[in-house]
């Protein structure tokens, strides 16, 4: 693939971010009402439970994370939709929406190309989100389901550079350009796509920030929490292809924990990951 093919990508992009209207696939439409929902400080559970209802497979995992073990120590199993959101709070059903989207999205046709990035993307993804939520409640003392969300969400812009390069066939031949365009810009597109999209402030900036080194004293913040979780992350489940990028420097992490630190972080992470594999049936 040429560089001209890239900046092609890339201004089409440009073009559709600063346009009213973004072009991304079909069925993050739940995802934009329900972010349009949530951001009525009047909304009721009732009417909520109306806009999901009206989406099948996102029903379906709002009920089955509300009857993980984490969420229901009681054992007393929920079948409505209603009574679920109830249980697992409004910002969950946020959550959820994007990883809906994000499935459905890997399933398309379009990423067929890119099913293999798109596997490892998404492996990496519920990593972070699961570190997120451990190191928010252990270390930050901020709110984790937000931090989860956060995590869930960051390579959203690779998820998009992808849709949108789909429409290039010989990006599908030209590997390294591809892995190039993913590492080079993800962080800034993910920023503007997020940004586009409404997200709260907190959300958006980590996001932007999560790939920009920098010294870490403390974990106090979203956007620390979000940065030091992805670095875990790519010590075991990166989406990288390091034959084209090398491996991606963690050495910060040996400063800032101990390894007794270190490893009860990524032991409490591993319960939340299969946590959130379980309830979003991953």
């Amino acid at each position: 693939m040429s560089n001209a093919t890239t900046f092609k990508i890339l201004e089409d992009i440009a073009r559709d971010l600063s346009g009213e209207e973004i072009t991304f696939p079909t069925f993050l439409d739940i995802t934009f009402q329900v972010r349009t929902a949530l951001k009525d400080p009047n909304l009721s559970v009732e009417q909520l439970a109306k806009l999901v209802g009206a989406e099948p497979l996102m029903s379906a995992k709002i009920i089955r994370m509300s009857n993980s073990v984490a969420l229901n120590p009681s054992g007393r199993e929920i079948a409505d939709v209603k009574s679920a959101i109830v249980r697992v709070g409004m910002e969950a059903v946020r959550t959820v929406s994007f990883a809906v989207a994000m499935e459905q999205l890997l399933k398309s046709k379009q990423m067929h190309a890119f099913e293999d990035i798109s596997k490892k993307l998404w492996e990496h993804s519920s990593h972070v989100a699961a570190l997120c939520r451990v190191l928010a409640r252990k270390l930050a003392k901020i709110n984790g389901d937000e931090a989860m969300f956060a995590g869930l969400v960051h390579d959203l812009g690779v998820f998009y550079l992808m849709s949108r390069a789909a429409n290039f066939p010989e990006i599908a031949n030209d590997r390294p350009e591809l892995h190039a365009l993913l590492v080079d810009w993800h962080d800034n597109i993910g920023h503007a796509l997020l940004s586009a999209l409404g997200l709260p402030e907190s959300v958006v900036t980590a996001v932007q920030e999560h790939e920009t080194d920098r010294p870490i004293t403390e974990i106090k913040t979203l956007s620390e929490v979000l940065y030091v979780a992805n670095k875990i992350a790519n010590r075991s489940a990166c989406w990288r292809d390091t034959s084209l990028s090398g491996a991606v420097d963690t050495s910060m992490l040996d400063e800032i924990f101990d390894p007794a630190m270190l490893a009860e972080i990524i032991e409490e992470s591993q319960e939340e990951v299969q946590s959130l594999k379980s309830a979003l049936g991953g």
